[in-house]
Order: C-alpha cells, then structure tokens, then sequence
C-alpha cells in the first residue's frame, strides 16, 4: 500500500498490535474441522459479522470511541474503557491505518460486499469486505486495504478479520489468526502514548495562558475560573464563558491530565495580577509521570511528582 507521512504501513499495524501467539494456534487447531464458506447471497451474512466489521470500521475512521466499543468483547471492552483517551484513539488508528479522524462512509460493490471509504484531508483508505468463513461462533473475514489513489491495484493489502458472536452480537476477535488481547496490552499501549499525553499536557498549558492573557485584554482583568474560558451554552461570549478554550479544558480535565488555576495575590484586576498554572496526571503512571507547572513569570517546570501537583523548584522545560 503506498505511504503518506507514515499513514499506510501495514507492518506497524501488525508489529504494534502485538497479539497472542499461543492462543491463536490452540484456536486454529481446534476449528480446523468445522470450516464452512457462507455464499455471498447469503441473508445471515448480510446482517452478520460482515454488516459488524463494515460498522466497527466506520467508527474506526470517525474515531468514535463509544461506536467502536460496541464491537470488542466484554473482556476487551472492559480493558478498552481503561485505556486513556489517546490509546484507545490509537487503537481505532490501526484499524484503519489513518493517523487523523475520517469522514467515514459506506456501500456495497457489484455483488453486495460492503466498502468502507475512510477519507482524511491527506489520504483517502477503501477497504473492502470478502466472504465470510465461519466456524461455529467465529467468522474469518478477508479485508482488502488500499488507498484510495490507487486504481491499479498493485498496493492491495488483504488483511483476514476474526469476529466472535457473543451474546447474539458479533465482536471483533482478531486479525489473522492472532488474537486481540486488550487486558495484557493496555498497560503496554498506555506507556507507549503517555510521551504524546505529557507532551500534550504541555501544549494545554499554553493554550490555557493564552486564553487567560485575551480575557485580561477583553475584559481588564483574569477570571474567577476555568469554566470562565469555556465556550457559551446559549448566545454570545461574555465574561461568564468567554470562548476563548474547548468545553473539556474550561472543566480542567482534558487526555488524561487534570488543570488547575490560581491566582497570585488578592488582585484580579489589570496587567500587574498573576496567576499559576499545574497539570498533573489523572492517573500516574498510565495518563502520564510529569506534573507540570507555569508560574506567575510565565515559566513552565516539569517534574515526576508521582502524580502530585509541581511547583517552581522543578526543573524548567526547555
């Protein structure tokens, strides 16, 4: 498949994903005897583990967190809802091979398989689903990845997706023969993201002095809160929700980092009032090991306080 900025790379989508060699051979040899091929015309297809994989890959492109859970296993969706906001986006990423949000759209080719069009600003991924195996509960599905620039042909990935019925619903199970394991990768996928996570955090911070600085100029003097930031429920901006940072961010909690905001000294009002700033992780050592601090000269510290809030005498970023 060709590759833009790192977006199409199959191999990383196999060597990240890492999943569970000795349970997938057990598997395979026990299913080798029951193998049967569902015809394309078949109804139970149509509304089976087909329609499920079209599904879980819209929600994949769209980055819908809460759609893409509906398709993992009870076990894997426990694990899922424990990862930070950033794995579990990285995660659908790797379904999809997209690094961005996609407008995620479907149809069907000549004979009725289902085409999944995840389209980014940079690159454009079709994927197109084959006939299902199945086996008892378990489906093998092929998945035929290619960017959507490419008419020829010559780049097509053929990737086979797993899928179990549990419950009367059928949920993605594996890719190959290799499983997917959530509960024995989360922590791993957490530590891989906490470097983007922190490095956000920190991004965040920024956002939030600028804001505050364009509330001094707007209305002479700092607000009383975050919530003061935070974009208007009805009408104009105002002093009591100014517009100036998203809704997450004016609740001081945003990708697995908590913010808090003080202000130095009795006054609110004019250039001379300060004001500090922290992020510290929601949860230490999975949201991220840093606690950050911007103090009232503009100054951002960052230190591991295992998860308590920085001050002055940490270290200054560079």
């Amino acid at each position: 498949m060709r590759s833009r900025k790192g977006h199409f790379t199959a191999q990383s989508f196999l060597l990240r994903c890492a999943f569970l060699f000795a349970a997938a051979n057990g598997f395979a040899q026990e299913s080798s005897t029951k193998t049967t091929s569902t015809p394309a015309s078949a109804p139970a297809l149509v509304a089976g583990p087909s329609a499920a994989l079209r599904d879980a890959l819209l929600a994949a492109c769209s980055q819908t967190q809460t759609e893409f859970a509906k398709f993992l296993t009870a076990r894997n969706k426990e694990a899922f809802s424990r990862l930070t906001p950033a794995a579990r986006v990285a995660l659908m990423k790797r379904f999809v091979l997209l690094n961005e949000p996609g407008k995620a759209t479907a149809s069907a080719n000549p004979v009725g398989r289902p085409i999944v069009r995840c389209e980014t600003p940079e690159v454009t991924t079709e994927m197109q689903i084959g006939g299902a195996e199945l086996r008892d509960n378990v489906a093998f599905l092929p998945l035929d990845l290619r960017d959507a620039a490419d008419t020829t042909g010559e780049n097509v990935h053929v990737i086979t997706m797993g899928l179990v019925r549990e419950d009367g619903e059928w949920k993605l199970l594996s890719l190959g023969v290799l499983f997917l394991d959530l509960p024995a990768l989360e922590v791993e996928w957490d530590t891989q993201e906490m470097e983007t996570t922190e490095s956000g955090a920190i991004v965040a911070l920024k956002k939030i002095a600028d804001a505050l600085e364009a509330y001094r100029q707007t209305f002479g003097r700092l607000p009383e809160s975050l919530a003061n930031l935070g974009p208007p429920l009805h009408g104009a901006a105002n002093g009591d929700a100014a517009g100036l940072v998203d809704s997450d961010l004016a609740t001081g909690q945003k990708n697995g980092y908590g913010f808090r905001y003080v202000i130095v000294g009795a006054s609110t009002l004019g250039a001379p009032a300060k004001y500090e700033l922290a992020a510290t992780p929601l949860q230490y050592g999975r949201t991220g090991k840093r606690s950050f601090f911007r103090d009232a000269n503009g100054v951002v510290h960052g230190a591991d306080r295992r998860g308590a809030i920085g001050n002055e005498t940490d270290p200054q970023l560079k």
